[in-house]
């Protein structure tokens, strides 16, 4: 999976006059799991839920918190968490 979401072309975000993306942030996790089953060869993954979710949610918080310059309760906001349980899952994903 990791090598599916490495693979994803870096591209800016453009926004439009809605102030919404233009290009769904949902059409490059689509890609990236095409791909990620295209190089299985025949194997069944197993949790892919829980892969799919470890592999988003670190990089996410990563660039959350960059974006509100380490300022959690910006970043919680953000996110649409509390801060209490944006501290949780910073010391689950070894970002704390």
């Amino acid at each position: 999976m990791q090598n599916a979401l490495d693979q994803l072309p870096v591209l800016p975000i453009q926004v439009a006059s809605t102030g919404t993306p233009q290009q769904p942030l949902k059409t490059y996790v689509e890609q990236a799991l095409e791909n990620y089953f295209s190089q299985l060869d025949g194997n069944s993954p197993s949790n892919l839920y829980g892969l799919v979710l470890a592999e988003v949610e670190s990089p996410l918080l990563e660039v959350v918190l960059r974006q509100t310059r380490g300022n959690q309760t910006k970043a919680a906001k953000l996110l649409g968490i509390s801060r209490g349980t944006l501290r949780k899952k910073l010391k689950q994903c070894d970002l704390a």
